[in-house]
């Protein structure tokens, strides 16, 4: 226990005082560096932080995530409100519930996916996406991401209303998806750009707490559909974010003991 808060507290020290100016790069998309890496709820209350991000036209999302076995969220309407609610009371399954609306640049997300998790709504794997770029450094659009886990229903912290709450781990939600997309070979490459920042105590728009490494990552999708069958192409950071991720993992482990 104590070298596990030994390591937390020299982290610490290192992620928010030493060397967070050496981790922030944006070599492989270089005008993402200026956007905020944090979503806003209708209230303006700070959610769910930018965690992954895609490469492609909007068919290849679509395409690209239907592959992976991620859902398309029904839009929120008095009907399928009705339906999550009779989801989450009765335990039924809604594979395809509404997701809250979060707002990027002003703006609700583009596409909302869901992974189905046990028998009802109240736990499911989801992402949002908005397009930021028409045309990144590889000349086609870019869609920044937020995946998070919902582990079950209740009130908010800030607002009192009904909501999901999140699993704390939001680097271990991007690492399924980028893994679901990857299994159906929907992946020509993938690197890294800096997020949120290395977070400890992070609070999302319903007061629920998260903890990341503060990295975005970025997945090349293939076009056209066309399935790759080589190894993706991982595209490495700089050695001072590579040697910050290694520290981290020490850290993340610490916490979920």
């Amino acid at each position: 226990m104590l070298g596990a808060i030994g390591v937390i507290l020299s982290y610490t020290a290192l992620a928010y005082l030493a060397l967070p100016a050496l981790w922030s790069h944006y070599e492989h998309q270089r005008r993402l560096a200026d956007l905020p890496m944090v979503t806003r709820t209708a209230q303006g209350i700070p959610g769910d932080p930018i965690n992954v991000g895609l490469i492609g036209d909007k068919r290849d999302v679509l395409c690209a995530m239907q592959a992976a076995g991620w859902l398309p969220a029904d839009p929120v309407t008095a009907r399928s409100s009705i339906e999550i609610a009779g989801s989450v009371l009765l335990d039924r399954p809604y594979r395809q519930a509404p997701v809250s609306p979060l707002f990027y640049l002003g703006r609700p997300e583009d596409f909302a996916f869901e992974k189905p998790f046990g028998a009802s709504a109240d736990r499911r794997h989801h992402v949002r996406f908005w397009k930021v770029l028409d045309h990144g450094q590889e000349n086609r659009p870019v869609w920044l991401g937020a995946a998070t886990f919902d582990r079950g229903v209740g009130v908010s912290h800030y607002t009192g209303a009904i909501t999901h709450h999140i699993a704390a781990d939001i680097d271990a939600e991007r690492s399924l998806l980028a893994s679901d997309l990857e299994t159906a070979q929907m992946v020509d490459a993938k690197y890294q750009v800096t997020g949120v920042g290395v977070t400890l105590t992070g609070r999302n728009g319903g007061g629920d707490p998260y903890y990341t490494d503060g990295e975005v990552w970025i997945l090349r999708l293939v076009t056209a559909c066309r399935k790759r069958t080589a190894p993706v192409d991982v595209i490495p950071s700089p050695p001072a974010t590579e040697l910050k991720d290694q520290i981290w993992h020490a850290v993340a482990n610490a916490l979920t003991k």
